[in-house]
């Protein structure tokens, strides 16, 4: 059945469709390396869209450089250790080169909250926890 008198305006309004705001994922610099970009790419993809803000940019980028450069030192020092005499002097410098790579490696993906011990850690603080109080266990 039909209703008498006007029809308000409010149902007349069209209900407006809110607008999706896209984020897109950083580019990579163009001083990396191809190799490095790569490296930025795996990266940044495996992450939330909004995980990497402006200011992180040059923190993941360092991130890149040190990978690929722990990557090419523990390619010299597999060429190393197969060959027939070592050179202690050239090894122990590798060493020291590739552990400087990887303490980089782990702080600075610490910082940005990309390792495995960041991202654990953040996960197991939204967990609620399941223990009652002790007042409760009266």
């Amino acid at each position: 059945m039909a209703k008498r008198g006007r029809v308000p305006a409010a149902s007349l309004a069209v209900a407006s469709i809110p607008t999706i705001e896209t984020i897109e994922r950083p580019d990579a610099p163009y001083d990396l390396t191809d190799e490095q970009a790569d490296e930025w790419w795996a990266v940044v993809n495996r992450m939330p869209v909004d995980w990497f803000p402006r200011e992180t940019h040059g923190m993941l980028a360092q991130y890149c450089r040190h990978v690929v450069r722990a990557r090419r030192l523990a390619q010299l020092l597999n060429k190393l250790e197969t060959s027939e005499d070592i050179d202690v002097k050239e090894y122990r410098d590798l060493l020291r080169s590739e552990e400087e790579q990887s303490r980089a490696i782990s702080s600075l993906a610490t910082r940005m909250r990309i390792s495995q011990q960041a991202t654990v850690r953040a996960e197991q603080a939204r967990k609620p926890t399941t223990m009652k109080p002790p007042w409760q266990d009266v």
